[in-house]
């Protein structure tokens, strides 16, 4: 069974920095893309960064500059190290990959179960 497992997520101080972790484990044959997205309580998941496997990045504009999203192909692993940190960044982290199983005929749109990232003094 393949899986997503997230970690590096916990409490920070405004303008501190907390780098996440998400690798893929399992039959894995190849991975595309890979991306976060989060979700602050009361509101929808929301896209924050994508890389592909080449490695074009993308950002929402609110995160530009502070994030970067980064990959380790022979890890299956991908990153996302957040500086300058903000209270409004503060999420439940979640990874998202596009993965093609060893056998399989097509990419499959995989979820990790969330990182808690909580900004606040």
């Amino acid at each position: 069974q393949v899986q997503l497992v997230e970690s590096g997520g916990g409490l920070v101080q405004p303008g501190g920095s907390l780098r996440l972790s998400c690798a893929a484990s399992g039959s894995i044959f190849s991975i595309g893309s890979m991306r976060w997205y989060r979700q602050a309580p009361g509101k929808e998941r929301d896209f924050v960064a994508r890389i592909r496997t080449g490695g074009t990045v993308y950002y929402v504009d609110s995160v530009k500059g502070r994030f970067t999203i980064s990959r380790d192909n022979a890890k299956n692993t991908v990153y996302l190290q957040m500086n300058s940190l903000k209270p409004e960044d503060t999420a439940v982290y979640y990874c998202n990959a596009d993965v093609l199983y060893t056998g399989g005929v097509s990419y499959r749109d995989l979820w990790g179960q969330g990182t808690q990232v909580t900004v606040s003094s």
